[in-house]
């Protein structure tokens, strides 16, 4: 449960970012980032009760409004009531579904992808980092699907059972493993200028919310 609240805060938090840069919103502060993982937590705790094959997610779209995103949820509950909406929506073929998939997180990557624009990527260093974090964050959770389908257990397989689901579910999301190895040569590898490299001059403008420094 550990491991798979901490790949849903690292995925959670990189698609509300996601979500304020398609609002053209400036950078969710930390109490902002904090409320929303909380409420998440709710919703999946709710999941839990009412018995849900899925647990509660974030959605990333262009709207910046919360009455708009309280009306839809109105809606969902009004016509989950109704058993012919949802047989509708079961009707629409799986094609359909993959198709708007493709699209929605292809979107997704891209707006992760525009943050790239605020460092130097002129610097070999940074080409450096974002390269093996991306080869290594789609290349490890490859591994360890196809290891886990073929040997019907995840590669970390000791006596300890809590210790291999622990591994297995932080290095089966590849956003977690491209974060965790970003993060680590960022703050290994030697640098000249860390601030204008890494983008810190653009960041810290957005420290400060109504008068308050952000940490």
């Amino acid at each position: 449960m550990m491991a798979a609240v901490f790949v849903s805060l690292i995925e959670s938090t990189g698609a509300y970012k996601a979500a304020s840069r398609l609002a053209s919103a400036t950078p969710p502060p930390a109490h902002v980032l904090s409320r929303g993982i909380g409420w998440q937590g709710i919703g999946i705790l709710l999941d839990g009760l009412f018995g849900t094959l899925t647990g509660s997610t974030v959605s990333v779209t262009r709207v910046g409004s919360r009455r708009v995103i309280q009306i839809a949820a109105g809606f969902m509950i009004f016509f989950s009531i109704l058993g012919k909406f949802g047989a509708l929506f079961a009707s629409i073929p799986f094609p359909i579904f993959g198709a708007v998939y493709c699209v929605l997180f292809g979107l997704v990557a891209s707006v992760g992808l525009s943050f790239l624009q605020f460092t130097n990527m002129n610097s070999m260093r940074n080409l450096f980092i974002t390269g093996v974090a991306f080869f290594l964050g789609l290349s490890v959770p490859e591994y360890f699907r196809e290891y886990t389908a073929k040997a019907y257990h995840g590669p970390a397989h000791t006596r300890a059972g809590w210790f291999n689901d622990f591994l297995n579910t932080i290095f089966f999301s590849a956003p977690t493993v491209a974060l965790i190895i970003a993060v680590f040569l960022d703050n290994t590898l030697d640098y000249k200028d860390s601030a204008r490299d890494r983008g810190m001059p653009w960041w810290v403008k957005f420290r400060t919310f109504k008068g308050r420094q952000q940490e």
